[in-house]
């Protein structure tokens, strides 16, 4: 099986590169998409130079989401991954992604291991039953799909800023994929960044409520059981934040300010999850997806154009 390799990137142009370097070494016949955007800090023409990039995707909207459905819609693989620009793959992930994926498997994931003093942390699958539905999440910087399942989940909601491959994950469940958990299909990375992690300032505590409130009414409906698990996270995190307060790292105009911008945040993604599950009504779920638009892109460039540019 061909298999294609998406990395979105902005503004990593040096762990970029190492990422390139493990991914040249590891699967050296693989086809890589870069989606690339909008980077500063001289991204475009590091990519261009080199030969193990046969496609290189400018765009200009900086949601992580909108990136990864560029990439997944110029990838020409029988398997398509999508790896974080800070994660290098393992010895083994590409044999093992593509030996799952040839077993039967439609979807495959896998450890997702940060480097530490005296080697790396080691990740267990994270399972969900949610109103019936066996739900596997999945890290956004370690997954793979047939191309099948690509069409079927129409990508990635493009709505969400944050929380888009928990979002997938719910979908596959919804359309009875289910997801391998394969742990030599592994990658490692440094950073300490993570997709579903925000920096705790108050637009990302709103945008965390909206996305989640957001995923659930869009998946389940606007049921009591959805707002409950809403407000359990929120009262967790809440209570967190007053500890802190307690202690002296934050003020109590803050704790009050941030529980303002969860409320909104979840009124908003209540909302606007009735009109998403409305637009689409299908197991799909996702009115914001892959076939939604044709636009993404304001610059492509692959191995042949960048050949042709080469004087030499």
């Amino acid at each position: 099986m061909d298999l294609s390799v998406v990395i979105p990137t902005l503004n990593g142009r040096d762990r970029l590169a190492a990422t390139l370097d493990a991914l040249a070494a590891e699967a050296p016949r693989a086809e890589v998409v870069v989606v690339n955007g909008p980077s500063a800090d001289g991204t475009t023409g590091m990519v261009r130079s080199r030969a193990d990039v046969d496609t290189l995707v400018e765009v200009s909207d900086r949601t992580l989401n909108v990136a990864r459905n560029a990439g997944l819609a110029v990838a020409s693989g029988e398997v398509i991954a999508v790896v974080g620009d800070d994660h290098h793959v393992t010895d083994g992930w590409a044999t093992a992604v593509v030996s799952a994926v040839e077993g039967g498997a439609s979807v495959v994931t896998g450890p997702c291991r940060r480097e530490v003093r005296g080697g790396t942390t080691s990740e267990s699958p994270e399972r969900r039953t949610i109103r019936g539905r066996e739900v596997t999440y999945f890290h956004g910087d370690n997954v793979a799909f047939d191309t099948g399942t690509v069409r079927r989940l129409d990508g990635f909601d493009e709505y969400l800023q944050t929380g888009g491959a928990r979002d997938a994950a719910h979908r596959l469940a919804g359309l009875g994929v289910d997801v391998a958990w394969v742990p030599e299909a592994a990658t490692v990375t440094d950073s300490r960044a993570d997709e579903d992690d925000e920096s705790r300032d108050r637009s990302a505590w709103h945008w965390k409520y909206r996305a989640l409130a957001y995923r659930l009414v869009k998946n389940y409906g606007f049921r009591p059981s959805t707002l409950g698990r809403t407000l359990r996270h929120a009262l967790a995190d809440g209570v967190g934040a007053a500890v802190g307060v307690f202690r002296g790292e934050s003020s109590p105009t803050e704790w009050a300010g941030n529980g303002w911008h969860v409320s909104r945040g979840i009124l908003e993604g209540v909302a606007d999850g009735l009109l998403a599950r409305a637009r689409d009504r299908s197991p799909t779920r996702n009115p914001h997806g892959l076939s939604d638009r044709q636009d993404r892109a304001v610059a492509v460039y692959d191995a042949e154009s960048a050949a042709e540019s080469d004087p030499n």
